[in-house]
């Protein structure tokens, strides 16, 4: 047995199982110390306050 395939997987059917692998956007927060952009949940890479 081996890794030879057994079945031939059309384009659609593996670009629905690779639909779930896009990057995502990243969402940003505006810091309410200093109104810079910060990801959310973590400390302001400017000002390092957190919430």
């Amino acid at each position: 047995m081996g890794g030879v395939p057994v079945k031939h997987h059309s384009k659609s059917k593996v670009g629905r199982r690779r639909s779930h692998l896009a990057f995502k956007k990243i969402k940003l927060a505006v810091c309410a110390n200093c109104q810079g952009p910060m990801l959310p949940h973590r400390a302001c890479p400017q000002c390092g306050k957190y919430k």
